[in-house]
């Protein structure tokens, strides 16, 4: 394949570069590689403690409860009745066999694994009223009450949903359901301060739920199964320690559809998924605007790994809501090949968030077909205001050892705030660009290096 170069020349960009107020320095410093190495070291230490959920050898299928598996027999009841037998027993295996079931809400309790069996599918009612009553949530980052997940725990310890059975959210019913509030008014209430007793949203909001949520929970598991047709967000452990989501394929279309939004969590491994979205494939998270300052938990030690890429916004994505803060971000050996996919890696977030995103590493990734590789903004804007104090911090990046086969359009897009709130100290080590349609843009930065052998004719900003 013919290598494209793709910045632009040397003097060019060397004056735009002075006119927006970039630093032009060396390349990849000497302390970068050994800088980079030092933190992969971390890995084995944060794996370790991210721990796995055990369970006593013991199950109670569903039917044994009064499920059917025939797609129109409502189970809500019997599932409610298995995961409460389950619990009291001091926990095992939910087991779904063979089948299709109906259902409401399912909401986990500690020492509870449903499992769903290799042909068997959970599939959740389009009736609204059975997600009723509203549970504490984050809407797009913001706390409030409203539907029940189709899948909820709320404040669990060891819990999982585990096997090789499909959960089908029957998404495009709610995709097409309008929504009679504006979206953006749980923010405008977290933004002025109202109390979140009067946060109150379900019926009569239609503020879609997203698929699984683990709130304040430790020792979560999401293993093998296949998630379709999600309402919204996919899987959103929110405020969660030691989260595992491994062997897991997602294949869900519609707005807001997400991947995998681990939200101000610790210890959070992705590992083995395939995603296909309408959304963010991973967008890791920490809070929105003023509710998120305030309640100011960080999502930290994530690690991602050998997962696969297809359509989406993003592939490895943070933010846009950083208001907590995100920190040490591990990806690597993943693959990324769609033409749906618009941007590899992707970092977003404004001045309306604050918080932060720093001590990212992605490394041996290869990219075969993508729009935009390597994404980072400052003015992320298309969920809302973009204005406001509170500008965030990006910084820290190290991307490496990573192939960018084919981009139609940017390899390469950074655009920090202003002069002064720039996007700062991004390493892109060992990188291949081999054919883009488009040249790189980078704005309002500094201390962005390129090694020799990228393919792109200016190494440095």
């Amino acid at each position: 394949m013919e290598q494209k170069h793709l910045i632009g020349k040397l003097f060019p960009v060397f004056i735009f570069a002075l006119t927006v107020g970039f630093a032009v320095l060396p390349n990849v410093a000497p302390g970068a590689d050994f800088d980079s190495a030092t933190a992969w070291k971390n890995v084995p230490a944060i794996l370790s403690r991210i721990t796995l959920p055990t369970f006593p050898d013991q199950k109670f299928p569903v039917t044994n409860y009064g499920a059917v598996g025939d797609g129109v027999t409502d189970c809500t009841a019997a599932f409610r009745n298995a995961i409460e037998a389950c619990s009291d027993a001091g926990g095992g295996e939910v087991a779904v066999s063979g089948g299709t079931y109906l259902t409401g809400a399912i909401h986990l309790k500690s020492n509870v694994n449903l499992h769903i069996e290799k042909d068997a599918t959970i599939r959740f009612t389009t009736n609204r009223e059975e997600y009723l009553p509203v549970v504490l949530v984050r809407y797009e980052g913001t706390e409030i009450m409203n539907y029940s997940p189709l899948i909820y725990a709320f404040e669990q310890t060891n819990i999982a949903i585990t096997g090789e059975g499909t959960l089908d959210g029957q998404g495009s019913a709610w995709h097409q359901w309008k929504s009679s509030t504006d979206p953006r008014l749980p923010v405008e209430m977290g933004n002025r301060g109202v109390p979140l007793a009067q946060r109150i949203f379900g019926d009569g909001h239609r503020l879609r739920p997203n698929f699984v949520v683990p709130f304040r929970c430790r020792n979560v598991l999401i293993e093998g199964v296949h998630i379709v047709n999600s309402p919204m967000w996919v899987m959103n452990p929110v405020y969660c320690t030691n989260v595992t989501v491994q062997n897991v394929t997602v294949d869900t279309k519609g707005p807001n559809t997400d991947g995998c939004d681990p939200d101000s969590c610790t210890g959070v491994l992705i590992k083995n998924c395939d995603f296909s979205d309408g959304d963010d494939c991973i967008a890791i998270k920490s809070g929105r605007d003023r509710d998120g300052q305030k309640v100011n938990i960080p999502c930290q030690d994530i690690v991602v790994e050998n997962c696969h890429f297809k359509a989406g916004h993003g592939g490895i994505g943070i933010g846009s809501e950083t208001s907590g803060g995100v920190q040490n971000v591990f990806g690597e050996n993943c693959h990324f090949d769609s033409p749906d996919l618009e941007m590899a890696i992707r970092l977003k977030t404004n001045p309306a968030r604050g918080g932060y995103i720093e001590n990212v590493y992605v490394r041996d990734c290869v990219v075969k077909l993508a729009k935009v590789g390597i994404d980072m903004t400052l003015r992320y804007s298309s969920s809302g205001a973009i204005e406001g104090s509170a500008v965030p911090i990006i910084r820290d990046i190290d991307i490496r050892d990573t192939t960018f086969e084919d981009l139609t359009k940017q390899p390469i897009y950074i655009e920090g705030w202003s002069p002064l709130n720039q996007i700062t100290d991004v390493t892109i080590a060992n990188c291949r660009f081999l054919q883009a349609t488009e040249n790189s843009y980078v704005t309002n930065a500094a201390r962005i290096h390129l090694s020799d052998d990228s393919g792109l004719e200016q190494k440095t900003f």
